[in-house]
């Protein structure tokens, strides 16, 4: 019974936070659009006044929301994990009388770990079981692409407005993002980089290459941490 509650419960939390993820990315590319705030812009102008062109309430319970949901998607992560740890790790004890219904509990609970993992992996999760063992590895965005010029190497190669960077070459999170991704496109000049973003929800492989052109810089666009 363990493993089935458990399994129930991680499988409700995983929808819980693909909604999220849809409500998130919805927030997103409504405060992203051409014109728009982005998720830390200036709500005045050059003046310091109010800015007209933009619903600046509306602005700012869309940022608050996002920021919510970001809490929220992480302590749900994290439970998630917990759990899969947790069927992963429980074992029916039993005496050698009962060695049928130990064996019978045991089966349910490898089957509802791996159709758990099954259920990740169909889900956009990568799991990787050796025995007895789950790493799940969840996607989380580091920053967005706010910026982008048409014509440059980052349009011409894939990237949109509004994408959100998972993996950007060797960077994928941490301190210094702005100069790290700076400092990978330097590096990698005229030569492809993998780049994962999500877009409207979904994963989206690309091959980038950092590359002079007539425009600024070497991608023409224009990364916001998130």
């Amino acid at each position: 019974m363990v493993g089935a509650n458990l399994k129930a419960e991680t499988m409700a939390l995983m929808d819980k936070r693909a909604a999220m993820e849809t409500e998130m990315n919805c927030i997103v590319q409504r405060l992203c659009n051409p014109g728009g705030p982005g998720l830390a812009g200036n709500l005045v102008d050059s003046e310091g006044f109010p800015r007209e062109d933009i619903d600046i309430p509306m602005v700012r319970a869309d940022r608050r929301r996002l920021a919510e949901l970001k809490s929220e998607h992480s302590e749900i992560t994290e439970k998630i994990n917990v759990n899969i740890q947790i069927l992963h790790s429980v074992r029916p004890t039993a005496k050698a009388s009962s060695t049928k219904d130990s064996g019978s509990e045991e089966t349910s609970l490898s089957g509802a770990v791996t159709s758990l993992s099954a259920s990740m992996q169909t889900s956009g999760f990568s799991v990787t079981s050796p025995p007895m063992d789950v790493d799940v590895v969840t996607s989380i965005p580091f920053a967005m692409v706010d910026e982008i010029t048409e014509s440059s190497p980052a349009a011409e190669d894939g990237l949109q407005l509004g994408d959100q960077l998972v993996k950007f070459g060797n960077v994928e999170g941490g301190d210094n993002l702005l100069q790290r991704l700076a400092a990978e496109a330097q590096s990698n000049q005229g030569q492809a980089v993998f780049v994962q973003v999500l877009r409207q929800g979904a994963k989206v492989d690309l091959s980038v290459t950092p590359r002079i052109w007539q425009g600024r810089g070497l991608l023409g666009c224009h990364f916001r941490l998130v």
